[in-house]
């Protein structure tokens, strides 16, 4: 994590109660930390406290939503968990709540590794004895995302020597070690990658015949027909 003490640009004060590695306004006026992933874009050109609430909040939500989804991928259609739902929705509003009040970016990220501790739990539950054949993307999906976590700590961990390094090498070097970009990049991906193994968990038990194929030979995707019915 960055020093407290940073230059400021047309957002004038931070106010977050983060401040990542990467030099503040090293790019442009206007954005605080230019490389940085779309979703959490007003958090890092701001580093305002709401923004940050926008970036961070969104993240136990939509994890909560995976959970749903992995642990309800063997029921048979149109049903509701209500219990489940209840549960992971309250979760929710318990960590929005202690969250708003305490502002402190740990529990934050406790409450979001349970979460993916979680997901991480019920995927390896999957791959070993329901669809072992899936082993490669859930694997590769999670791979991926640990790949993006270690990259993370690393930025978090060796900040003051990587800034030291970026003004003594090219630009173009230089933005490589931007690693908390790379979190945003790997993390995404890895999170698409966990959304296409839930798909093809949920239309596999569905009888849909899924298959993943690669746009242009490079992005993976899922296309399934449904189960042909004789007449």
């Amino acid at each position: 994590m960055a020093p407290a003490a940073d230059r400021e640009g047309y957002w004038g004060r931070t106010t977050s109660t983060l401040d990542w590695c990467e030099e503040n306004y090293a790019v442009t006026w206007y954005m605080a930390e230019f490389f940085v992933g779309m979703g959490s874009w007003c958090f890092h050109m701001t580093l305002k406290y709401e923004m940050q609430l926008l970036d961070e909040l969104p993240m136990i939500y939509s994890c909560c939503i995976f959970v749903y989804c992995m642990f309800e991928c063997f029921k048979v259609k149109n049903s509701v968990n209500y219990h489940l739902l209840f549960t992971l929705v309250l979760f929710s509003l318990i960590v929005t709540t202690v969250y708003l009040k305490v502002k402190e970016p740990i529990f934050h990220q406790v409450m979001y590794g349970m979460l993916v501790f979680t997901l991480v739990l019920r995927s390896i539950y999957i791959v070993t004895w329901v669809y072992p054949w899936l082993r490669g993307l859930g694997y590769t999906s999670l791979g991926i995302f640990l790949l993006g976590f270690l990259l993370w700590n690393i930025d978090n961990i060796f900040c003051v020597s990587l800034r030291n390094f970026r003004k003594k090498v090219p630009p173009v070097i230089g933005v490589s070690t931007q690693f908390h970009a790379w979190w945003h990049l790997l993390t995404g991906l890895g999170s698409y990658l966990h959304i296409l193994f839930s798909v093809y968990t949920r239309t596999l038990y569905l009888r849909w015949r899924p298959k993943v194929k690669f746009l242009f030979g490079i992005w993976p995707m899922i296309l399934f027909e449904p189960l042909r019915k004789h007449c």
